[in-house]
């Protein structure tokens, strides 16, 4: 995966400009993603999406009876809120709208916060999780979506090409979701653009049981078996988990996830077959291939999808996509349709108090210090965090403060317009569960400095660092000792706060809570994570740090040199 590339940085948009050339005849690009041609009759539109490096998951599953469109966030992220909304206003035709997407905490944030969006603008919109992986949780809402993602969206797109309401379109999605299951191996990992040595490495003659799809490692390691035998262990992972069902037909999946080939999945088949035959099932319309994969990794999965007619009626359906196809001549009749973009929103600075832009001042001033801090340290927080998950985490924070430090350089304004204006830039360029987190916190201290104040003093900045806490601990729900940023956040907060009633100089409080923030961030190792997306791998991730909570600490160490320096107002003698 490491051969072909230009920028690394820009691996996922320069090879989705090229998708978007190749196949122009039935879709069209807009900002955050692509939407199919439409035919003749508006229907419900059935948006998927997540990260790149899934293909043909999510672009290329756009077409005639599959997705209406496709949100493309960068490799292993999720898509901003701002892309999901895009893709799905272009692709809404009157009818309502469905997001359906893998239960993954970052977009589980991003799509949600698009919803409510749309829905505020009168557009009905609904959400369908995926959550189809048993290895990742015992309890079904707690699962990931893997390869049972395309099995899902099937069973949608179909209903929607069919004339579906939104309301049918919806309840199509939530039983087949019931229906499906999933269970999976890894035998190498994964490579990101760019990177020499992939995220994970399976030891010689061993394979992991219970992958992810974004390059994390298995819940196990377990000696590599020969076809037959792994086979056996695919089928009983995947029935032990199976709901009481009547139904015996059964739609299979048997999905390759980048490096394995499709000999080898064949021959696999030709042991899952029979093994699922003697257990009294039939399959259905079998896809063996490559339907949601992982870069380069070796590996693969085995889905299944239990019948009812309606549901082997839709997984029979004619489909025309990019990356999938059941017959040739979708394409008759289809006319493109003209997307304007919606445009960016009109944010001009507003007049802001002499004091308000020299605070502003040092806003741009410690923007561009986290930009250079995550510079330093995104191989290290990479690492972090492909311990048990998926290693974007240092690239995730340089796109995301970089987004901000592009949107802040060259304007004056007050602390509040900058923090939100960087707040909106790093959520819609970062992506993930930390680019919305960021994104939401530094727009509430935004809120709550505002432009208009003769004077600033420490127990504002107190004031804003609390409103920036609240707001990640709120829309993130974790709490302290879930080994997330959390752990690092609210100790910097609370001894900042502390110092500053008791009359302490800004630079000196903000020097105590950073060290603070640094020895809890340390002291995230020891803990076992219990959300997100490291916990199935939780005995993993014991003995290193959090990622979001060190990458947290760095940056309030950086910026201790920046937030103690006087204003005019304070050399005075008038700031304290």
């Amino acid at each position: 995966m490491t051969t072909l590339y230009n920028d690394p940085a820009d691996f996922a948009d320069e090879q989705f400009a090229g998708f978007l050339d190749i196949y122009s005849d039935r879709l069209r690009g807009v900002p955050g993603g692509a939407v199919a041609h439409r035919g003749e009759a508006p229907i419900v539109a059935v948006v998927v999406g997540g990260g790149s490096g899934h293909y043909p998951a999510f672009c290329g599953l756009v077409g005639p009876g599959l997705a209406s469109g496709a949100v493309v966030g960068n490799v292993f992220t999720s898509p901003s809120a701002a892309q999901v909304y895009s893709v799905a206003k272009a692709a809404h035709q009157g009818r309502g709208v469905v997001l359906t997407f893998g239960n993954y905490a970052g977009d589980v944030m991003n799509f949600g916060i698009a919803a409510e969006r749309l829905r505020r603008e009168g557009i009905d919109t609904r959400i369908v999780l995926v959550t189809d992986d048993v290895a990742s949780a015992p309890v079904e809402a707690n699962r990931r979506g893997i390869a049972g993602d395309f099995a899902v969206f099937k069973a949608m797109g179909a209903a929607a090409a069919a004339g579906y309401d939104l309301d049918e379109v919806e309840r199509v999605g939530r039983e087949a979701n019931r229906a499906t299951r999933s269970f999976g191996v890894a035998f190498s990992g994964c490579t990101m653009p760019g990177a020499t040595e992939p995220l994970f490495t399976v030891p010689a003659g061993q394979m992991g049981v219970g992958l992810g799809i974004h390059g994390e490692p298995g819940i196990r390691d377990v000696p590599l078996q020969r076809a037959h035998d792994l086979a056996g262990l695919l089928v009983d992972g995947v029935l032990s988990a199976a709901e009481d069902d009547a139904a015996t037909r059964v739609a299979v999946i048997v999905d390759g996830l980048g490096a394995t080939k499709y000999e080898e999945l064949f021959l696999l088949w030709g042991s899952v077959g029979p093994l699922l035959r003697e257990a009294g099932l039939e399959p259905v319309d079998v896809e063996v291939g490559e339907l949601v994969t992982s870069l380069d990794m070796g590996g693969c999965s085995l889905t299944l999808m239990r019948l009812s007619d309606e549901l082997e009626m839709l997984w029979r359906a004619d489909a025309y996509a990019p990356g999938y196809r059941k017959h040739n001549d979708a394409l008759r009749g289809l006319r493109p349709v003209d997307i304007v973009a919606d445009s960016a929103e009109s944010d001009a600075p507003p007049v802001a108090t002499a004091a308000a832009a020299e605070i502003g001042a040092i806003v741009t001033a410690a923007v561009h210090a986290v930009s250079e801090t995550m510079h330093a340290d995104e191989a290290r927080l990479g690492d972090i965090d492909a311990v048990a998950g998926d290693g974007d985490h240092g690239r995730g924070m340089v796109k995301g403060a970089d987004a901000a430090l592009r949107a802040v350089s060259g304007v004056r304004g007050g602390p509040s317009w900058l923090l939100r204006r960087a707040g909106r830039a790093w959520a819609a360029e970062a992506g993930g569960t930390s680019g919305v987190l960021w994104g939401a916190g530094l727009s509430a201290a935004g809120d709550v400095l505002t432009d208009t104040r003769d004077r600033y003093t420490a127990q504002d900045a107190a004031a804003a660092v609390e409103a920036f806490a609240a707001a990640i601990t709120e829309l993130g729900r974790a709490q302290r000792g879930d080994k997330t940023i959390v752990d690092a956040l609210e100790p910097f907060a609370g001894i900042l706060r502390t110092e500053v009633e008791r009359g302490r100089p800004l630079a000196h409080a903000w020097s105590l809570a950073a060290r603070e923030a640094t020895h809890a961030a340390a002291a995230t190792a020891a803990l076992t994570p219990r959300i997100g997306r490291a916990r199935p791998l939780a005995a993993k991730s014991v003995g290193t740090p959090d990622a979001g909570a060190t990458s947290f600490a760095a940056i309030v160490e950086a910026l201790a040199r920046i937030v103690g320096r006087p204003t005019s107002a304070e050399e005075s003698g008038a700031g304290r």
